[in-house]
Protein backbone atom coordinates (compact mmCIF):
# COMPACT_ATOMS: atom_id res chain seq x y z
CA UNK A 1 0.00 0.00 0.00
CA UNK A 2 0.96 3.18 -0.48
CA UNK A 3 1.18 6.16 2.50
CA UNK A 4 -0.54 4.89 5.54
CA UNK A 5 -2.83 7.60 7.31
CA UNK A 6 -3.54 5.03 10.61
CA UNK A 7 -2.07 1.96 11.53
CA UNK A 8 -2.76 -0.44 14.41
CA UNK A 9 0.06 -2.60 15.51
CA UNK A 10 -1.10 -5.12 18.09
CA UNK A 11 -4.04 -3.07 19.66
CA UNK A 12 -6.07 -4.55 22.38
CA UNK A 13 -9.23 -3.14 24.20
CA UNK A 14 -10.31 -5.35 26.96
CA UNK A 15 -14.41 -6.42 27.44
CA UNK A 16 -15.75 -7.35 30.40
CA UNK A 17 -17.53 -10.06 28.52
CA UNK A 18 -14.98 -10.48 25.47
CA UNK A 19 -11.67 -8.28 24.42
CA UNK A 20 -11.54 -6.38 21.26
CA UNK A 21 -7.98 -7.60 19.29
CA UNK A 22 -5.46 -7.70 19.10
CA UNK A 23 -5.98 -5.76 15.91
CA UNK A 24 -3.22 -4.71 13.57
CA UNK A 25 -4.53 -2.92 10.40
CA UNK A 26 -2.75 -0.24 8.21
CA UNK A 27 -5.36 2.60 6.75
CA UNK A 28 -4.16 3.83 3.21
CA UNK A 29 -4.37 7.58 2.35
CA UNK A 30 -6.73 8.53 -0.09
CA UNK A 31 -9.41 5.22 -0.38
CA UNK A 32 -12.23 4.30 1.42
CA UNK A 33 -12.20 1.67 3.89
CA UNK A 34 -15.59 -0.20 5.17
CA UNK A 35 -15.51 -1.77 8.27
CA UNK A 36 -18.16 -4.33 8.42
CA UNK A 37 -19.50 -7.53 10.59
CA UNK A 38 -21.83 -8.55 13.10
CA UNK A 39 -23.40 -6.17 15.47
CA UNK A 40 -20.56 -6.24 18.76
CA UNK A 41 -17.97 -7.36 16.53
CA UNK A 42 -15.79 -4.06 17.49
CA UNK A 43 -16.41 -1.73 14.66
CA UNK A 44 -17.57 1.43 17.12
CA UNK A 45 -14.33 0.25 19.46
CA UNK A 46 -12.33 0.76 16.82
CA UNK A 47 -13.59 4.00 15.85
CA UNK A 48 -13.33 5.33 19.15
CA UNK A 49 -10.14 4.57 19.89
CA UNK A 50 -8.54 6.45 16.62
CA UNK A 51 -9.98 9.65 18.20
CA UNK A 52 -9.25 8.45 21.95
CA UNK A 53 -12.72 8.66 22.90
CA UNK A 54 -11.64 4.97 23.98
CA UNK A 55 -7.57 4.13 24.87
CA UNK A 56 -6.09 0.42 24.05
CA UNK A 57 -5.07 -1.45 26.81
CA UNK A 58 -2.18 -2.44 24.79
CA UNK A 59 -0.56 -2.13 21.57
CA UNK A 60 0.35 1.02 19.11
CA UNK A 61 -1.81 3.34 17.26
CA UNK A 62 0.27 5.15 14.51
CA UNK A 63 -1.84 8.78 13.26
CA UNK A 64 -0.24 9.88 10.24
CA UNK A 65 2.84 8.67 10.60
CA UNK A 66 3.34 9.55 14.77
CA UNK A 67 2.00 7.76 18.12
CA UNK A 68 0.65 10.02 20.55
CA UNK A 69 0.45 7.79 24.00
CA UNK A 70 -0.80 11.13 26.05
CA UNK A 71 -3.35 12.44 23.71
CA UNK A 72 -3.91 13.85 20.71
CA UNK A 73 -2.19 16.75 19.69
CA UNK A 74 -4.74 19.17 18.76
CA UNK A 75 -2.71 19.56 15.07
CA UNK A 76 -4.12 16.03 14.79
CA UNK A 77 -7.76 16.39 16.31
CA UNK A 78 -8.08 19.22 13.46
CA UNK A 79 -7.03 16.60 10.26
CA UNK A 80 -10.10 14.19 11.72
CA UNK A 81 -13.49 14.41 11.24
CA UNK A 82 -15.87 11.95 13.03
CA UNK A 83 -19.98 11.22 12.59
CA UNK A 84 -20.67 9.29 16.06
CA UNK A 85 -23.38 6.82 16.17
CA UNK A 86 -24.62 8.88 19.23
CA UNK A 87 -24.81 12.37 19.49
CA UNK A 88 -22.30 14.46 21.39
CA UNK A 89 -23.71 15.25 24.89
CA UNK A 90 -22.29 18.72 25.14
CA UNK A 91 -24.08 19.72 21.54
CA UNK A 92 -28.00 18.73 22.39
CA UNK A 93 -28.94 21.06 23.15
CA UNK A 94 -27.59 24.16 21.12
CA UNK A 95 -28.81 24.38 17.41
CA UNK A 96 -27.48 23.21 14.34
CA UNK A 97 -25.62 26.86 13.83
CA UNK A 98 -24.38 27.31 17.68
CA UNK A 99 -23.41 23.88 17.53
CA UNK A 100 -20.92 24.95 14.13
CA UNK A 101 -19.95 27.75 15.64
CA UNK A 102 -18.75 26.02 18.63
CA UNK A 103 -16.87 23.08 16.64
CA UNK A 104 -15.66 25.52 14.00
CA UNK A 105 -13.16 27.09 17.02
CA UNK A 106 -10.94 23.93 16.81
CA UNK A 107 -10.60 23.78 12.98
CA UNK A 108 -8.25 26.42 11.11
CA UNK A 109 -10.07 24.58 7.99
CA UNK A 110 -13.55 25.11 8.77
CA UNK A 111 -15.41 26.45 5.82
CA UNK A 112 -18.51 27.78 7.31
CA UNK A 113 -20.09 28.32 3.09
CA UNK A 114 -19.61 25.03 2.47
CA UNK A 115 -21.74 23.87 6.04
CA UNK A 116 -24.07 26.30 4.97
CA UNK A 117 -24.70 24.88 1.57
CA UNK A 118 -24.75 21.18 3.10
CA UNK A 119 -27.71 21.62 6.02
CA UNK A 120 -29.65 23.79 3.03
CA UNK A 121 -28.85 20.87 0.50
CA UNK A 122 -29.86 18.90 3.46
CA UNK A 123 -32.91 20.37 4.45
CA UNK A 124 -31.32 20.58 8.33
CA UNK A 125 -34.15 22.86 10.67
CA UNK A 126 -32.23 26.15 11.72
CA UNK A 127 -33.17 27.72 15.06
CA UNK A 128 -34.11 24.13 16.46
CA UNK A 129 -31.97 22.36 19.34
CA UNK A 130 -30.44 19.18 18.05
CA UNK A 131 -32.31 17.27 20.53
CA UNK A 132 -35.87 18.33 19.79
CA UNK A 133 -34.87 17.28 15.84
CA UNK A 134 -35.84 13.78 14.72
CA UNK A 135 -33.02 11.03 14.15
CA UNK A 136 -32.99 11.50 10.31
CA UNK A 137 -32.27 15.55 10.95
CA UNK A 138 -29.74 15.47 13.42
CA UNK A 139 -27.72 12.79 11.16
CA UNK A 140 -27.72 15.38 8.12
CA UNK A 141 -26.06 17.77 10.75
CA UNK A 142 -23.85 15.32 11.76
CA UNK A 143 -22.48 14.71 9.14
CA UNK A 144 -22.62 18.29 7.19
CA UNK A 145 -20.28 18.87 10.66
CA UNK A 146 -17.98 16.24 10.17
CA UNK A 147 -17.15 17.71 6.37
CA UNK A 148 -17.22 21.34 6.79
CA UNK A 149 -13.21 21.17 7.64
CA UNK A 150 -12.63 18.97 4.95
CA UNK A 151 -11.01 16.72 6.97
CA UNK A 152 -8.21 14.97 6.12
CA UNK A 153 -8.99 11.80 7.75
CA UNK A 154 -13.45 10.87 8.07
CA UNK A 155 -14.23 8.65 10.89
CA UNK A 156 -17.74 7.86 9.91
CA UNK A 157 -20.02 5.75 12.31
CA UNK A 158 -23.24 4.31 10.77
CA UNK A 159 -23.71 7.64 8.34
CA UNK A 160 -26.78 6.58 7.14
CA UNK A 161 -28.73 5.82 10.13
CA UNK A 162 -31.87 7.58 10.12
CA UNK A 163 -31.61 9.35 6.58
CA UNK A 164 -34.38 8.65 4.11
CA UNK A 165 -33.15 7.74 0.52
CA UNK A 166 -33.03 11.14 -0.62
CA UNK A 167 -30.70 11.94 1.75
CA UNK A 168 -28.77 8.73 1.59
CA UNK A 169 -27.78 9.63 -2.16
CA UNK A 170 -27.16 12.99 -1.27
CA UNK A 171 -24.55 11.84 1.28
CA UNK A 172 -22.77 9.11 -1.14
CA UNK A 173 -22.69 12.21 -3.60
CA UNK A 174 -20.97 14.45 -0.94
CA UNK A 175 -18.21 11.77 0.01
CA UNK A 176 -17.57 11.38 -3.46
CA UNK A 177 -17.24 15.09 -4.06
CA UNK A 178 -14.72 15.34 -0.82
CA UNK A 179 -12.26 12.66 -1.93
CA UNK A 180 -11.77 13.90 -5.66
CA UNK A 181 -8.80 15.74 -4.16
CA UNK A 182 -6.91 12.25 -3.10
CA UNK A 183 -5.76 13.56 -0.27
CA UNK A 184 -9.31 12.79 2.10
CA UNK A 185 -9.11 8.93 3.51
CA UNK A 186 -12.41 7.79 4.37
CA UNK A 187 -12.66 4.58 7.69
CA UNK A 188 -17.10 3.74 7.81
CA UNK A 189 -18.85 1.35 10.09
CA UNK A 190 -21.61 0.42 8.02
CA UNK A 191 -24.17 -2.41 7.81
CA UNK A 192 -25.65 -1.28 4.84
CA UNK A 193 -24.55 -2.95 1.54
CA UNK A 194 -25.00 -0.54 -1.35
CA UNK A 195 -22.76 1.82 0.60
CA UNK A 196 -19.70 -0.47 0.89
CA UNK A 197 -20.99 -1.15 -3.04
CA UNK A 198 -21.04 2.73 -3.77
CA UNK A 199 -17.86 3.96 -1.77
CA UNK A 200 -15.39 1.06 -0.63
CA UNK A 201 -12.30 0.88 -2.19
CA UNK A 202 -11.16 -2.04 0.64
CA UNK A 203 -13.35 -4.18 3.09
CA UNK A 204 -11.95 -5.38 6.47
CA UNK A 205 -13.94 -7.90 8.07
CA UNK A 206 -14.49 -7.60 12.01
CA UNK A 207 -15.87 -10.77 13.86
CA UNK A 208 -15.55 -11.18 17.64
CA UNK A 209 -13.50 -8.68 17.77
CA UNK A 210 -10.69 -9.76 15.50
CA UNK A 211 -10.00 -8.64 12.07
CA UNK A 212 -10.34 -11.56 9.61
CA UNK A 213 -8.89 -9.60 6.78
CA UNK A 214 -8.44 -6.47 4.35
CA UNK A 215 -9.51 -7.48 1.00
CA UNK A 216 -10.22 -4.90 -2.16
CA UNK A 217 -13.61 -4.73 -3.22
CA UNK A 218 -13.32 -5.32 -6.54
CA UNK A 219 -10.92 -8.11 -5.87
CA UNK A 220 -13.40 -10.16 -3.76
CA UNK A 221 -16.55 -9.14 -5.94
CA UNK A 222 -14.98 -10.18 -9.14
CA UNK A 223 -13.35 -13.60 -7.46
CA UNK A 224 -16.83 -14.62 -5.21
CA UNK A 225 -18.86 -15.78 -7.83
CA UNK A 226 -20.77 -18.75 -8.80
CA UNK A 227 -20.52 -20.93 -11.91
CA UNK A 228 -21.93 -23.53 -13.86
CA UNK A 229 -20.10 -25.49 -16.33
CA UNK A 230 -20.55 -29.25 -17.82
CA UNK A 231 -18.76 -31.51 -16.04
CA UNK A 232 -18.43 -34.16 -13.18
CA UNK A 233 -17.27 -33.45 -9.39
CA UNK A 234 -13.97 -34.62 -10.02
CA UNK A 235 -13.51 -31.42 -12.95
CA UNK A 236 -14.92 -29.54 -9.41
CA UNK A 237 -12.37 -30.85 -7.18
CA UNK A 238 -9.04 -29.40 -9.03
CA UNK A 239 -10.50 -26.25 -8.92
CA UNK A 240 -9.16 -23.37 -6.69
CA UNK A 241 -11.57 -22.05 -4.39
CA UNK A 242 -14.64 -23.95 -4.42
CA UNK A 243 -16.95 -23.85 -1.40
CA UNK A 244 -19.65 -25.76 -2.96
CA UNK A 245 -21.01 -27.65 -5.46
CA UNK A 246 -23.98 -29.29 -6.80
CA UNK A 247 -25.55 -30.46 -9.67
CA UNK A 248 -27.59 -29.27 -12.48
CA UNK A 249 -29.65 -30.71 -15.19
CA UNK A 250 -28.34 -32.14 -18.63
CA UNK A 251 -24.73 -33.17 -17.03
CA UNK A 252 -23.88 -29.57 -15.44
CA UNK A 253 -23.09 -28.50 -12.46
CA UNK A 254 -22.15 -25.45 -10.35
CA UNK A 255 -20.04 -24.28 -7.65
CA UNK A 256 -19.30 -21.48 -5.94
CA UNK A 257 -15.56 -20.24 -5.79
CA UNK A 258 -13.16 -17.40 -3.79
CA UNK A 259 -11.07 -17.58 -6.92
CA UNK A 260 -13.12 -17.50 -9.91
CA UNK A 261 -10.63 -15.13 -11.84
CA UNK A 262 -7.86 -18.04 -11.59
CA UNK A 263 -10.88 -20.26 -12.43
CA UNK A 264 -11.34 -18.96 -15.23
CA UNK A 265 -8.12 -18.77 -16.46
CA UNK A 266 -7.75 -22.79 -15.98
CA UNK A 267 -11.27 -23.50 -17.51
CA UNK A 268 -10.23 -21.38 -20.53
CA UNK A 269 -6.61 -23.10 -20.92
CA UNK A 270 -8.68 -26.61 -20.34
CA UNK A 271 -11.51 -25.93 -23.11
CA UNK A 272 -14.11 -25.65 -21.10
CA UNK A 273 -16.63 -23.30 -21.36
CA UNK A 274 -18.00 -21.64 -18.32
CA UNK A 275 -21.87 -21.79 -19.30
CA UNK A 276 -23.35 -18.51 -16.78
CA UNK A 277 -21.68 -17.32 -13.85
CA UNK A 278 -23.35 -15.22 -10.75
CA UNK A 279 -21.82 -12.49 -8.04
CA UNK A 280 -22.27 -13.27 -5.29
CA UNK A 281 -24.15 -10.82 -2.99
CA UNK A 282 -21.99 -9.43 -0.78
CA UNK A 283 -23.63 -10.10 2.34
CA UNK A 284 -23.26 -14.13 1.00
CA UNK A 285 -19.36 -13.63 0.60
CA UNK A 286 -18.95 -11.62 3.87
CA UNK A 287 -21.15 -14.74 5.34
CA UNK A 288 -18.77 -17.41 3.88
CA UNK A 289 -15.98 -15.42 4.91
CA UNK A 290 -16.92 -15.19 8.66
CA UNK A 291 -17.08 -19.38 8.10
CA UNK A 292 -13.62 -19.23 7.82
CA UNK A 293 -13.66 -19.47 3.41
CA UNK A 294 -10.42 -17.27 2.72
CA UNK A 295 -10.87 -14.56 -0.39
CA UNK A 296 -8.25 -14.74 -2.53
CA UNK A 297 -5.11 -12.79 -3.03
CA UNK A 298 -5.54 -9.31 -4.34
CA UNK A 299 -3.25 -7.43 -6.46
CA UNK A 300 -2.26 -3.71 -5.99
CA UNK A 301 -5.44 -1.29 -6.54
CA UNK A 302 -4.50 1.89 -8.77
CA UNK A 303 -4.94 5.04 -7.05
CA UNK A 304 -7.80 6.72 -7.64
CA UNK A 305 -7.91 9.51 -10.16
Amino acid sequence: MENQVIELRDVLKKRRTKNIGPLSLAIPEGYVVALVGPNGSGKSTVLNMLIQAVLPDEGDIVWFGETYAEGLPLHIRKQIGFVPEQISMEERYLTADDAAAFRSQWYDTWDGYYFDELLSKFGVPRGVKLVKMSKGERRKYEIAAALAPRPKLLLLDEPSSGLDPFAWKLMISQLRECLKGGETTILLSTHIVDEVRRLADYIVLMHYGKVLGMVEKDSLLDNWKECWVTGDAELVQELPGVVSWKPEAAGALSFVTTACVEVERILQSAGIPILKTRGLELDEVLSLWIEGHTPAENGKMERRE
